[in-house]
Order: structure tokens, then sequence, then C-alpha cells
């Protein structure tokens, strides 16, 4: 139970509706316990003398007693159910909260499905828990012990009878404990386990298709399910044990007492209401154990639940702002690397950049080359900080970025990658999701600059067509033109393009690095850019190419510079353009090759 107590800062907030549901279920519970001794009242003072005045009037109370008890469980319910709506809400929020503040690596380790199984079975299992503790969790070891007390004062003999089972029942349930509660945690983790599954399977719904294998994904899924369905039958079995055995207890113990009580009524040491009310009160002990006892399920679930929220909330984001972070206030966009090394692992590992030093001067346009796995994205992942480097130092106009302000930083550096994420909503909702509160006029001009303004018009709709979720309704070199015009809008210091014209056709791209060259040469502010590509026609004319090789700099210069100094660069140039001599490459030339 640990771990759910430490969720009680998000019930903290609501602690006077608590207190209040809590005063509540006392007066339930008084009333409730009222019933038994007005029961044995009626039996010994009313039925046994013939007494109806005292079995009328003891039955009214017994009713406004009932109707009290009514109305206290509703107060309590309303509460309760208050309390627990508002600590969900908030616990969902503050989750939510701390996953975006998150960097890229501490979301490589958690994965989608995880997440969304914390954010909603677990959630909903801390909720019910809370409610429950101002129902049910908190009313039964008080109405045990109110119970106990008036079994005492009824009868002190028969009172030892009951204490015989209690520590049975006490051995029992932490029995039980210690065994549900690690289930309970693979309970989770199957779970976890299936959303991953079904969450890859609709994702990736096309691909199955397209490559026929929905057989093995419905086998996937049905492995992830199986493993859940195992793990919850031995739950369940585990539960099926517990109130049998609870039941058994306590007709044990009532037996007992009718036995007892019964030979003593008979020698006259003892009244028929006083076996009544014996009874009742036996009960009002011993079954809020039961309850108790059935409720170590379910408070073994959300004390799983509440450890795997608690995992999250307590993580700590791998890129940390340091105190008193720099504002940038009139950036330039000039960008350092000095011996910049990199690694995914945190524990060392083999890393995937190595002594990567080189200097990007405001405006200039910077091309990155290289094999798969050369480490392209992972540099330019770096200058937003997406990642902190392993070694060496980054610059942002000669400041360290890990002394910048996060803020800061990324507002002024705009980026489109070769996954171009969009969100349900409009297109013009798209493009303009990183500057809110732009007019039309720039929306229209960063979507002609990325070469989107128009197929957008050719929508019966225009910039108000919905798109699907994640865009799914574009094509992909239309979704990766709205990334760009996203990115561009925001008018960056450095525009960071990661093979994000992957899908679009040579031609459309020409015009798109035509179109950017205008609209930054013709704005008030230098922008330096970042081009990660695989077609060399792209980067032909940048002021600087980057040959990655295995994480090094393999080379580095303009495109006649590489002709002539690097072998890499030239076997990807042969590869894609032919043998036809490029050492005095001009616009109009590039623009026939391609």
């Amino acid at each position: 139970m640990t771990s759910i107590f430490k969720l009680y800062r998000f019930v903290k907030p609501y602690r006077g509706y608590a207190i209040v549901a809590l005063i509540l279920l006392l007066g339930m519970v008084a009333s409730d316990l009222l019933i038994p001794r007005l029961t044995q009242r009626i039996i010994d003072q009313g039925i046994a003398t013939g007494d109806m005045r005292v079995i009328w009037t003891t039955a009214l109370i017994m009713l406004g007693a009932a109707l009290l008890s009514a109305l206290f469980a509703l107060g309590n319910n309303y509460l309760s159910v208050r309390v627990s709506q508002n600590f969900a809400h908030d616990l969902r929020s503050e989750l939510v909260r701390k996953v975006q503040s998150f960097s890229f690596g501490n979301l490589d380790t958690l994965r989608t499905g995880n997440l969304m199984t914390r954010s909603t079975s677990d959630i909903h299992m801390a909720q019910m828990i809370v409610m429950m503790f101002l129902r049910i969790l908190t009313r039964a070891p008080i109405w045990a012990i109110g119970a106990s007390v008036l079994l005492v004062l009824t009868s002190p003999k028969l009172a030892l009878m009951m204490a015989a089972f209690i520590p049975i029942i006490l051995i029992f349930i932490t029995w039980f404990a210690r065994k549900v509660r690690p289930l309970y945690l693979w309970v989770q983790k199957k779970l976890d386990r299936l959303n991953t599954v079904l969450q890859e399977n609709l994702a990736g719904v096309r691909v199955v298709k397209a490559f026929v294998r929905e057989g093995r994904e419905v086998e996937r899924f049905d492995e992830a399910n199986i493993g859940l369905m195992t793990i919850n039958i031995r739950v369940m079995r585990l539960v099926a044990v517990l109130i049998p055995t609870m039941t058994l207890i306590l007709n044990l113990g009532v037996a007992g007492i009718i036995w007892f009580g019964g030979t003593a009524t008979v020698a006259g040491d003892m009244t028929v209401g006083k076996i009544v009310a014996s009874v009742n009160y036996l009960s009002f002990a011993l079954f809020p154990l039961m309850m108790l006892a059935g409720m170590l399920a379910p408070i073994a679930a959300a004390d799983a639940s509440a450890s795997r929220i608690l995992e999250v909330l307590e993580s700590d984001a791998h890129v940390q702002q340091r105190p008193n972070p720099q504002v940038l206030t009139s950036p330039r966009g000039k960008i350092e690397f000095d011996n910049v090394s990199f690694g995914y692992s945190a524990g060392g590992g083999e890393p995937v950049l190595r002594d990567v030093t080189f200097t990007a001067e405001p405006g200039e346009t910077i091309a990155i080359l290289g094999a798969t796995g050369s480490g392209k994205s992972s540099l330019i992942h770096l200058i937003p900080r997406f990642y902190d480097v392993t070694a060496g130092t980054i610059r942002f106009d000669g400041i360290d970025l890990r002394d910048l302000e996060l803020h800061s930083l990324r507002s002024h550096v705009g980026i489109a990658l070769q996954e171009a994420v969009l969100f349900s909503g409009s297109i013009r909702e798209n493009i303009a999701y990183g500057a809110a509160d732009a007019s039309d006029e720039a929306i229209r001009v960063a979507a002609r600059a990325a070469q989107a303004a128009d197929f957008i018009d050719a929508f019966p709709e225009g910039y108000d067509t919905v798109v699907g979720q994640r865009g799914i309704t574009l094509s992909g070199g239309q979704r990766q033109r709205i990334a760009i015009a996203r990115a561009l809008l925001v008018q960056p210091k450095v525009l960071i393009l990661d093979d994000s014209t992957s899908a679009v056709d040579i031609e459309t791209e020409v015009k798109l690095q035509d179109a950017l060259d205008r609209l930054i040469s013709s704005s008030a502010h230098t922008t330096t850019r970042f081009i990660v590509a695989q077609r060399i026609s792209t980067v032909l004319l940048a002021d600087k190419i980057m040959v990655l090789d295995k994480g090094r700099i393999e080379s580095m210069g303009d495109h006649r510079e590489l002709l002539g100094s690097s072998e890499i660069y030239r076997e990807i140039y042969r590869s894609q353009l032919g043998d036809l001599p490029m050492a005095n490459v001009t616009e109009e030339e590039v623009g026939s090759d391609v």
C-alpha cells in the first residue's frame, strides 16, 4: 500500500470533501450499529412482555435510524465519487504533463502502449481505490470495531468466542495479500504488452495488408491476449478461494454463538434478545473483515498500478535545464560542434557519433550525406537538444546548448522530419501548429514556399480541409510539404529538414529548394539550414556538404571540393547522376540534370 499512499497529494486539494464524506460515513455506521441493540429491546422488553408500546416506539426509532443511514450513505457516495473523479482528472493531467516534459531518451524506453495503459487502466484502478477508501475501506474497520465493542457490552462470553476467529482471519488475509500483489503486477505488464501489439497493429495496418501478414499479426495479438488471460485466471482462482473461506468462518462463528447462547438461554443465563443482538454484532464485526479481504485483490491491483504511475511521475527527463538558463534575445543562427560524441545507451555503449567538429555560420546551408546508420539523424537531433551529447560541446551563437533555456532554444529551431506527423484537424491548424496566432496570409506564404498551396487549393474546403488521424487522408509527399510549411511558419533561425522531401518528386523538390532560397533571401532575418538528404541533387548547391561515415565526418566542403577529395562523395554522385563532370556546377545545370 506504500505506492498508493504516495498519490495522496492528488487527493489533498479535495480533502474538505473527503473529511465530510468520512463524517457522513461515521453517522451511517452509528445508525447501522444501533439496529441490533434496538432489535434486542423489541424482543426482550416488547415481545417477551407483550408491551406493544415498546414495540411501536422502538420500531419507529429503527425506521428513523435506517432513513438516517440511507441519507448518510447518499451524501457519502456523492462526495466519494466527486473526490475520486477529481483525483483521477488531476493525476491523468499530471501524467500527460510529465510525459510531455520527457526527452527523446525517456520516450525511447517507454512504449506508446505502456504509457496508454498507465494513463487509462492504471489510473482507473487508483481512482477506484480512492473511492473505496472513502466508502468501504474506512467503513469496514469502524464497523468492525464498533460492533466488537457493542458485542462485549452485550455479552462478554460470546465476545470471547468471536476473538478466537480473528487470528485465523488475519493469518488468511496476510497470506492472500502476499500472493495476490505480485500477480497483479504481472497482469498490468501483460496488459502493457497487449496494448503495444494492438497499437502497432492499428498504426501499421497498411503495411500488414501490403505484405499479407494479417495471420501473423493475429497470432501476435492472440499470444499477448492468451498471456493476459492466463495470468487473470490465476488471479481469479486465488480470489475465488477468498470469499467462500471467509463466509465459512463467519457461519462457524454464528453457529457457535447460537449453540453456546442457546444453551445459556435454556439454563436461564441469557435472553433471546441478547442472542439475536450478539449474532448481528458478530456479523457486523466479521463481515467487514470479509469485505476487507474481498478488497485485497483490488487494493493489490491499485497498489501495483500506483507503483507504475509513480515510475513515470518520479522519472527525471534525460535532458535537464540548468538553473538560471540563458535566453536567446537576438539569435543569429551560428551552430558549432566541438569534438561532439554521442551514444543512445546511458551506460556507454557504442557511440553513433564520434569527434564531430564543424561550424555553420548564420545563413549557411549545411547538407548532410551518408549511408544508412552513419549518424545523420542523430546529429541533427542534437541541435534542438532532443538528446544531450555524450562528450564535447554544441554552441548556439557561442552559448553551450546546455546553458540555454529549452523553450528559448527550440522556439528558434524549425524542424521537418522524414515521417511527417500531422494531427487530427484542419490543414490550417496543422500548418499553424507552432504559431497559433499566425495570420492567414502568413500560413499561405509558408504553404506556397513548401509547394503545398496548389494541392491545398484543389481541395473543396481548401485550408479548412480536415485531415484524418496522423494525416492518413493525404499522400506521403503532401504530408511532408505541410510539415515543411509548419516549420517555415515559425520563421526559425535554424531550419532542419531531415530527409523531409523523400516522398516528393524531384521536380517538386527543386521548386521547393528555389522557393526556400527566395523566401529566406527576401526575409528580414537569415536562416541557417541543415538538410539531411539521400538524393545528391538536393545538396549540390549547399554551402557545405558533410559526408558522414560510421559516425565520423569523412569529408566536408562544397560540391567541387568533395568531387576532388572524397571517394564516398564521388561514389554517391556517380551512383545517382552518372559520370558527368560537375566541377563547375550551376543552378541551371542542377535543374537540367534533375
